[in-house]
């Protein structure tokens, strides 16, 4: 029952990490309603890794070309005004504020954060902000245009995902779209953004996993691992694909519905928070 269970949560995980509407609400909500309970902070941590090696796998050229042009700016003055060893210094600093806030507020993070009240409002609200922030943005930047005052704030934004409901791509796209870029341009740096954030998170929870906030073991732990990896790599492709000519619309109102309806369910005693 445990696998059965892995595998459900695994292609939920796969199927929202990328697309803005917060994997970790959902990785709450849906056990939640079909019984399972909360699988807990550490489960939740662990299996994203497998999506984070999607996105590693699914933007490998980026990452190569962004890495080894940063490495050698470090030793070759040629090399440090170019954008790919710029990417290297934007995504170390943006990615700051959620790796220092991750760590101070861990235990918060992992109980009262958790909290179905709190996820459902954050749903609501952060689904309007996307909305109004698709609507205003110029649309008018590429990628290649970013600054480091770009990173930070888009850093900082990152950094509100560590609330449940917030959505880490979300917020990131949100700031990226209010200062300016591109749809597509937002959407990939956010995933860019992501990694060292949700990679480093994983491996710290990695020791919670026998025991401490998690339900599971290792095995399904590993399986729903392997299954976010399969569903969001397809779900990386497919959203670049459909961004780059449709708005984040649908996304928001399913937010908003999503985050309505938890907020009810949890009126009416259906849920508990």
């Amino acid at each position: 029952m445990d696998l059965l269970k892995a595998v459900v949560l695994g292609v939920i995980q796969g199927l929202t990490e990328f697309l803005p509407i917060s994997s970790s609400a959902h990785l709450r909500i849906f056990p939640e309603l079909f019984g399972w309970g909360d699988p807990g902070a550490a489960f939740t941590a662990v299996i994203q890794i497998g999506t984070e090696l999607a996105v590693l796998i699914y933007f490998r050229k980026d990452i190569w070309r962004i890495g080894s042009a940063w490495v050698r700016s470090l030793f070759q003055a040629e090399y440090r005004g170019t954008l790919d060893s710029r990417m290297g210094w934007f995504i170390i600093v943006g990615s700051l504020p959620i790796v220092v806030l991750g760590v101070l507020l861990k235990d918060i993070i992992e109980e009262d954060f958790r909290n179905l009240w709190i996820i459902g409002t954050t749903l609501i609200v952060m689904g309007v902000v996307l909305g109004i922030a698709d609507r205003v943005g110029r649309t008018d930047r590429p990628l290649g245009k970013i600054t480091m005052r770009d990173a930070v704030l888009m850093g900082a934004a990152q950094a509100l995902a560590l609330i449940p409901g917030v959505s880490r791509s979300g917020a990131t796209i949100s700031m990226g779209r209010f200062l300016g870029f591109e749809r597509e341009a937002a959407t990939r740096f956010a995933f860019l953004l992501a990694i060292p954030a949700v990679v480093g998170a994983g491996l710290f929870e990695l020791k919670e996993i026998p025991h401490g906030h998690n339900d599971f073991g290792w095995g399904p732990t590993i399986t729903a691992t392997v299954v976010s990896f399969v569903v969001g790599y397809a779900a990386i492709a497919w959203l670049l694909r459909y961004v780059s000519t449709r708005s984040y619309t649908p996304f928001v109102v399913y937010r908003i519905l999503l985050g309505a309806g938890t907020l009810i369910l949890l009126g009416a005693g259906v849920l508990t928070a």
